[in-house]
């Protein structure tokens, strides 16, 4: 931690280690802030996958293709890029929509020990959802027959990793057995909805770092987002499909 600059999140503990940027800025409070507490309380699976139909997210209508922020990407010199996909699984808790996560085991090559969905890279000529569906099984022992993949998030890069990352939506039956895969994952757990949109869950900081990223503005500036939940940090990438899966599932624009 720079001695210089504020803690970042004052009061929560985690055991993760968050990188220090070059330059960091406050950001924009959570997308779903201006709501009404009682709007963002009670969100069960049903009205996600609905709203996620009315969004045209549904996977009837086919996979998103490459967005821009990808393509930038790809156009880097020397950079192979590794198309993967991260299977978003939503569980009915008590009539609460939960979405399953896990924490990497910190002998992984990259983002060791960070809270991620489950998915991983694409395995020959695999769609999105055969990698999320395989992945998931291998990685915690989700049965795929308890699984009924629903809709998709926008596709975006990882790049640290230099991945291409497809998240697929998924409804899961019942309550399943984790296996978490030894040398992959160290924990299975999952997340209320409720709790993500809390008022004191969401951070967002504006990174700045040497290296030029793409989708950054003009002076070089990009948002990272964070969710505090219970002795753990979610962010990077994990982030920010959740971001976007919360402001479809409470119908706010972004």
């Amino acid at each position: 931690m720079n001695a210089s600059r504020p803690e970042r999140f004052p009061g929560h503990r985690y055991p993760q280690v968050v990188p220090e940027p070059d330059e960091v800025r406050p950001g924009a409070p959570a997308p779903w802030a201006h709501l009404e507490a009682s709007a963002r309380r009670s969100i069960d699976v049903a009205t996600v996958v609905g709203r996620l139909v009315e969004r045209g997210r549904c996977l009837a209508s086919g996979l998103p293709s490459l967005s821009d922020e990808l393509l930038a990407l790809g156009r880097q010199p020397g950079l192979t890029v590794r198309p993967s996909a991260v299977l978003v699984a939503l569980l009915d808790v008590e009539g609460e929509a939960h979405v399953v996560l896990t924490r990497r085991s910190r002998a992984l090559r990259h983002h060791r020990g960070e809270i991620a969905l489950p998915g991983g890279r694409r395995d020959g000529d695999e769609d999105a959802v055969a990698t999320a569906l395989r992945e998931a099984n291998e990685e915690v022992g989700l049965d795929p027959a308890l699984v009924s993949p629903v809709g998709w998030l926008s596709p975006i890069a990882s790049v640290v990793s230099n991945s291409a990352i497809w998240p697929v939506v998924a409804t899961v039956a019942g309550r399943p057995r984790w296996r978490p895969q030894p040398g992959e994952v160290e924990r299975v757990f999952s997340v209320a909805l409720t709790d993500l949109l809390a008022d004191d869950a969401f951070v967002e900081e504006r990174w700045r770092r040497a290296t030029p990223r793409p989708g950054a503005d003009d002076e070089g500036f990009f948002p990272i987002y964070f969710f505090r939940v219970p002795e753990d940090l979610i962010w990077g990438a994990t982030a920010r499909v959740l971001v976007e899966l919360l402001s479809i599932a409470t119908g706010v624009d972004r």
